[in-house]
């Protein structure tokens, strides 16, 4: 197996170095990953891949000279004593991994990884939770390249659970998927799916995403391209519903298993080291996204322009100003959620996706004090459907469905009758009429017509 590597090779003449090249062994280099697959959870809906994602990801990542560190279905303290475990070996490692297959959620733009005993009533517990920017910082302590992957952006119960308990106000922090994460330097982030986006379990051994990792991650080719293949796969075997997400800063080609990579060129002298510029970019980033105003995210960006954070402070100040430019004046008049009270019409349509049939259905819905809701009943727990939600007085809202599949026909990945499932929808409501769109999965709409 050849050493993943990256040399510059200073005024040394091609037929000398080729002699060399065939003689001389590549270097080894040091590999540490450290995978977890939680599926057995106590308080929330258990997974069936994560077990077989981490048995399966850990073979293949001893067969490229990986020393794997794995834990299945890890309750909290052994979670944490794990990941301890892990940043040790990776400060002396020249690669380092970190693999995640279960639950997880975001909060206030901050990403969680889930262990199998957590409870969920309100935001103190997320603290038993692992922060995916520490699983980063501890990445950060490997020599040449550190690989970040989360197969993780499924539906998660206990995140509604927070929303409701957090209340109007303090539920729109918690957002679906994952936040995204921007790869620091030297870095590779691929998630699941999109940020913001739920992936799909599937209905194999493994998950979609970890069924395209490992057909592609013992290929010999650069890890680059690994990853975008890897993306590719899941795309396209979704019946092109499920792009990951992927992030990467690299300089210079990597393989895992593969050529040893050497530039020619002459020699330089060589020049002082420079102070990085962008050395303390994130420790200011977390202070100033900590702060959230304008006045701090400018701040960054006037100390840090062209490092890491610069883009996603841009993009936070651009949606800050964009909120003040959008709410209403003092003197503007303004309606109220009791508008929309009243008995409604809702049709809810779905037009075929992949295998799975198109289907229209129709639901009886609510609106007290601007409370929606609206269900369909099944028969024996089977083919139930409830949405509800909140609807503000400019009529937005979004809404959240839970409820059991039906004939297996209709459903994305053949699931059995009286499967659970779960998806938003992003609403917009007129005086007597409103429409909508389903967020995750399969692209349904859905119409609101007031009695």
């Amino acid at each position: 197996m050849r050493a993943l590597s990256r040399r510059h090779v200073p005024g040394i003449c091609l037929p000398l170095l080729a002699f060399w090249l065939s003689l001389a062994p590549a270097s080894a280099d040091t590999r540490v990953a450290l995978v977890i697959g939680n599926g057995a959870y106590v308080s929330t809906a258990q997974l069936p891949n994560p077990s077989h994602d981490a048995e399966d990801v850990t073979a293949s990542l001893k067969r490229s000279g990986f020393e794997v560190f794995q834990g299945i279905d890890l309750r909290q303290a052994d979670m944490q004593d794990l990941t301890i475990r892990f940043a040790r070996a990776a400060s002396r490692a020249d690669v380092a991994m970190f693999y995640y297959s279960g639950h997880a959620m975001q909060y206030n733009g901050v990403n969680y990884l889930m262990p199998v005993d957590a409870v969920l009533t309100d935001e103190a517990d997320l603290k038993r939770f692992i922060r995916v920017d520490d699983i980063v910082n501890d990445l950060q302590q490997a020599k040449n390249l550190r690989i970040l992957v989360l197969d993780s952006c499924r539906d998660n119960p206990l995140a509604e659970m927070l929303k409701r308990s957090a209340g109007s106000t303090r539920a729109t922090s918690i957002g679906r998927g994952l936040s995204k994460v921007e790869a620091p330097r030297g870095t590779i982030v691929s998630f699941s799916t999109q940020s913001g986006q739920v992936a799909a379990d599937g209905v194999g051994r493994n998950s979609p995403y970890t069924t395209a990792f490992l057909k592609h991650i013992e290929e010999p080719q650069e890890i680059g391209e690994v990853f975008r293949d890897i993306s590719s796969d899941v795309y396209d075997s979704s019946g092109k519903t499920q792009l990951p997400e992927l992030s990467l800063s690299i300089i210079g080609k990597f393989y895992l298993n593969g050529p040893v990579s050497v530039t020619v060129a002459p020699a330089a002298p060589q020049a002082a080291p420079r102070a990085d510029p962008c050395a303390a970019a994130e420790v200011h980033w977390k202070a100033a996204d900590g702060i959230g105003t304008v006045g701090a995210y400018e701040d960054h960006l006037a100390r840090f322009p062209n490092c890491i954070f610069a883009t996603l402070a841009r993009t936070r100040v651009e949606g800050l100003k964009q909120k003040v430019a959008l709410a209403p004046s003092g003197n503007a008049r303004t309606g109220s959620s009791k508008d929309f009270d009243g008995n409604w019409d809702v049709t809810l349509n779905c037009p075929p996706t992949g295998k799975a049939q198109g289907f229209t259905r129709p639901l009886a819905a609510t609106v007290t004090n601007g409370v929606f809701h609206a269900e369909a009943q099944g028969k024996e727990g089977v083919n139930h459907l409830e949405i509800d939600g909140q609807i503000a007085a400019d009529g937005k809202t979004t809404l959240s469905a839970r409820g059991t599949t039906g004939v297996s026909a209709y459903t994305l990945n053949n699931l059995a009758p009286g499967s659970p499932y779960a998806f938003t929808v992003d609403a917009q409501f007129e005086r007597s009429r409103g429409s909508g769109k389903r967020n995750e999965a399969r692209p349904c709409n859905l119409v609101f017509v007031k009695r």
